[in-house]
């Protein structure tokens, strides 16, 4: 660190001698101080209104050119990670939401769904209570579908990018932590009451982080890739009627 700040201490006194000897042969020429001083105070007068423009308005606009691309890659990741095991989980936590009937409807995504039908959407969410049930055989099938799918998931967390997107930080936290919860269990016979309420919380926490991150990820399909958009529509996990042919 003091090797780079010396570095950088050196570099700026040879570009401020390089400057006075060049203003030094300007005046050894052409003899006029009261020009040089003219200048030397115009482009001073300007320094402020250079770091303004170049701190706050040029360095913003490459922070969101930077922002936009990071989020770009994020959103593939996030498409992996449906692709993989989220819209599978989706289809499956569905089934044991006693409410389904009450949201379904608005989550059959269309194609001619603008901004404002997705935030929409969005906002009922907030609202919606999730209260999934499940038994035995509802905790084996999941524990084999998100246990089959654990290295993927730790190859995501491993991913510092994602850190930048707090919804699905959350949610992978909380889906790795429900794997996590099912995978120690190896037995659910005889498992108790209090047991399985603690199991159907994280299976809520996870289901409505879900919900809401899959809308978000049709809404920005729906814009930057309406051929991924079409197939992932076609893959619906909450309409009963889709089908991955073309019709």
């Amino acid at each position: 660190m003091l090797k780079k700040i010396k570095w950088q201490v050196v570099l700026g006194l040879i570009l401020v001698l390089v400057s006075a000897a060049l203003y030094l042969i300007h005046y050894l020429i052409f003899r006029d101080a009261r020009h040089i001083f003219i200048y030397f105070i115009g482009d001073l007068a300007f320094i402020p209104f250079e770091i303004l423009l170049v701190t706050l308005i040029i360095h913003k606009m490459l922070n969101m050119r930077e922002k936009k691309a990071l989020l770009e890659k994020l959103n593939m990741i996030i498409g992996a990670f449906f692709s993989e095991i989220g819209a599978a989980l989706l289809a499956e936590l569905s089934k044991l939401d006693p409410g389904i009937e009450e949201i379904r409807t608005g989550l059959k995504v269309k194609e001619n769904w603008t901004n404002t039908e997705f935030n929409e959407v969005l906002k009922n969410l907030t609202t919606y209570s999730c209260s999934l049930k499940a038994c035995r055989t509802d905790f084996i099938s999941l524990k084999k579908l998100l246990t089959n799918k654990r290295d993927f998931m730790v190859r995501l967390l491993e991913n510092q990018n994602i850190l930048e997107h707090e919804m699905f930080t959350d949610l992978l936290w909380s889906v790795f932590h429900l794997t996590e919860e099912l995978a120690d269990r190896e037995n659910f016979e005889k498992i108790t009451e209090k047991d399985k309420s603690h199991l159907e919380g994280d299976i809520n926490r996870a289901y409505g982080l879900l919900i809401r991150q899959w809308i978000e990820y049709m809404k920005h399909l729906k814009t930057a890739y309406p051929y991924l958009f079409s197939l992932a529509m076609r893959q619906n996990p909450f309409d009963l009627q889709t089908s991955p042919y073309v019709i």
